[in-house]
């Protein structure tokens, strides 16, 4: 099995935090492999950011794809860049808060996730990134959510402990998006 995904928005935005979270959970919950490719913008907050990530049971060949099986979109430019890089029978996340112009996918899953507006209401926008990691392990099981749970609680609570309680809300938020989100497609 043979995962990959493709995480894009603005600098700031958490792309890269979403992306070392499903890292990290891999190397070292799992005895799957998995390569971890940033790509920065000019500039790093408010320019582009994008990463890749593929989780396999056998060796990757290359860390970059062009086509995904998950594509997760954080903002507006980003959608217009990958609209196409998604792989039929894949599925594209979606921060609904602030990407409004979607194309339609014919063999591809949308889930719109109002990742923004639900971190406003938490009381701290900079966990956006935790509610969309949520809901993509909750739509993919791509990883046990206890395993990227601990893993956001030892990477970003070894830090900033007090967040840990936030963190877990908007985990738990995104979780319960994904997961329903997926009986409908059923």
């Amino acid at each position: 099995m043979e995962k990959s995904m493709i995480i894009a928005g603005f600098g700031g935005q958490g792309v890269m935090v979403i992306g070392q979270l499903f890292a990290y959970t891999t190397a070292e919950t799992t005895s799957s492999k998995v390569s971890f490719f940033p790509s920065y913008g000019a500039e790093q907050r408010g320019g582009t950011a994008n990463c890749y990530v593929v989780i396999s049971d056998e060796d990757i060949g290359a860390p970059k794809v062009s086509r995904a099986d998950y594509l997760v979109i954080l903002n507006q430019p980003s959608m217009h860049r990958f609209a196409q890089a998604v792989k039929a029978g894949g599925a594209v996340f979606i921060n609904s808060s602030i990407v409004t112009d979607v194309p339609e996918y014919e063999n591809a899953a949308v889930i719109p996730v109002d990742a923004g507006n639900i971190a406003i209401e938490l009381g701290n926008p900079k966990v956006m990134n935790i509610v969309m990691a949520g809901a993509i392990i909750g739509f993919t099981e791509l990883l046990p959510a206890d395993n990227v749970l601990g893993t956001i609680y030892k990477k970003l609570g070894a830090k900033r402990p007090e967040m840990n309680p936030l963190n877990e809300k908007a985990f738990s938020i995104g979780l319960e998006i994904g997961r329903k989100a997926k009986m409908k497609r059923c």
